[in-house]
């Protein structure tokens, strides 16, 4: 994850930073288009498309947004059906995620975990967030996971440990 997302202030005010798309985003992008053509037909409808968008982004684009997206890059495939075809897809997502504001989405999920709104996660919800996402996985693992993130040892994990964690990347550190 890159550690330039936000804003900048420049001299016509402030400026939005946008995140760089890497290799393994496009993939995912081209993947998912490829799972959502249904019949292989080499574009997506708007149904392909809202469906693409949920599993992308992992919201429903409501239908002024795609809208804008078919306007902007969709092709007409026959006869009065449009498609967007996988460079329109590829190019739309891109800024899409490009856009994106790691921080938010670190928060967002921070807010799914606190189910009490506390600020705070607790042992019991981390391992109750465990045992839903990943059932498997020994609680003594879950526990040490939980002590090494709970940096203050105070048995909570703040946001600040919770969005340490999250940014937190071995290659910065080797």
């Amino acid at each position: 994850m890159s550690a330039r997302i936000g804003f900048t202030l420049n001299p016509e005010g402030y400026e939005f930073i946008r995140r760089e798309v890497k290799k393994e985003d496009v993939a995912l992008i081209q993947r998912v288009f490829h799972t959502n053509d249904e019949g292989k037909k080499g574009y997506l409808t708007r149904v392909d498309l809202k469906v693409a968008v949920v599993e992308l982004l992992g919201y429903k684009p409501a239908k002024f947004e795609v809208n804008q997206i078919f306007e902007k890059y969709a092709v007409e495939v026959a006869e009065d059906i449009q498609g967007l075809h996988l460079e329109g897809f590829t190019s739309c997502m891109c800024a899409k995620l490009a856009g994106q504001d790691e921080d938010d989405e670190i928060r967002h999920t921070f807010m799914a975990l606190d189910a009490q709104c506390r600020g705070f996660l607790t042992l019991e919800e981390v391992k109750k967030a465990f045992s839903s996402v990943a059932p498997h996985v020994p609680e003594q693992v879950i526990h040490s996971a939980f002590r090494e993130i709970d940096q203050d040892g105070d048995g909570r994990v703040s946001f600040k440990d919770f969005q340490f964690l999250m940014k937190y990347s071995l290659e910065d550190h080797i």
